[in-house]
């Protein structure tokens, strides 16, 4: 019983750590993508890509499916919303949709591997049974 309740406490640790992952890459990848637009440093996008990869690793069984049905969904629509507003920024040539085009640039970034690494456990958790 003692060691179950020890397994709960790490498990809600790494949770929490996967949560602080999670929050600091969308606080990270909103910030940048307002204000650095398309002149993003490659080095604060390969933190968002590893922020990424942490929060894929600390997502937990019993969330798998609604994360990612989220991220892919999400995925879709950004890559979408910076197809549509790209063409239309520069159609226009209003600086708004190039502003919310980096943004959700930055969010690609930081979905996409947890999206890859959530998948692959799923894969390999199916693998397995």
């Amino acid at each position: 019983d003692a060691a179950k309740k020890q397994d709960m406490a790490i498990r809600s640790r790494e949770n929490l750590f996967g949560a602080w992952a999670f929050l600091a890459g969308i606080i990270l990848a909103v910030v940048v993508g307002l204000f650095a637009g398309s002149n993003i440093n490659p080095l604060i996008l390969g933190i968002l890509a590893l922020l990424g990869l942490v929060v894929g690793y600390f997502v937990s069984e019993k969330d798998v499916h609604t994360f990612l049905i989220a991220s892919v969904s999400l995925v879709i629509v950004s890559f979408a919303g910076i197809q549509g507003l790209v063409l239309s920024a520069a159609i226009v040539g209003i600086d708004i949709g190039q502003i919310i085009a980096s943004v959700l640039g930055a969010l690609l970034v930081l979905f996409v591997p947890a999206t890859i690494i959530v998948a692959l456990k799923t894969v390999f958790a199916i693998a397995q049974n």
